[in-house]
């Protein structure tokens, strides 16, 4: 079980890492600019994915800042929050990387932001959900990228695996 996690860990620090690629050239309009996504801009949906796993490795770990409200808006530049969020990716592909299988079996207790509830879960279904929530949001950002015209950028998991990285894990 955990090398399937360590897969996703590596799968979604690589497919932030080209998202980020794609984005790195454009104007501080177009990275703002509200599209229609959930989160309107490509700005606050790369801030909610790093919000909300921020928020997530708090509850699973005890550590680091977890922002308050799922649309905090942590940094306004792009480079600061490509940074941010290559800061957050290896943080998670370390932690991932030092759990257990007995671990991931086990249970956890953690506060939801929306209406402030205590909820005990296990670790695994909850870390799945991490991984898909950042799948989900990057989709919104792939789609954000290409109403400003961006090329596509690939970021199925079949495509990881072909990679020298991501072979490890095919």
């Amino acid at each position: 079980m955990k090398r399937h996690f360590m897969m996703f860990a590596a799968y979604n620090q690589w497919a932030n890492s080209r998202i980020y690629e794609a984005a790195a050239d454009l104007t501080e309009d177009e990275f703002s600019r509200d599209t229609g996504a959930f989160f309107g801009s490509l700005m606050g949906t790369l801030n909610h994915i790093l919000v909300a796993d921020r928020i997530w490795m708090k509850r699973f770990t005890g550590q680091g800042d977890a922002p308050a409200k799922l649309d905090t808006i942590i940094h306004k530049a792009l480079p600061a929050l490509r940074a941010a969020r290559e800061a957050e990716d290896k943080r998670i592909v370390d932690w991932v990387g030092g759990l257990s299988d007995k671990a991931l079996a086990g249970r956890f207790s953690y506060m939801t932001v929306t209406d402030m509830r205590t909820i005990s879960q296990r670790l695994s279904p909850a870390l799945g959900h991490l991984f898909n929530h950042q799948t989900h949001h990057r989709g919104q950002a792939h789609m954000i990228l290409t109403v400003l015209g961006r090329p596509s950028v690939s970021l199925d998991l079949i495509y990881f695996q072909r990679t020298e990285e991501g072979r490890a894990f095919a």
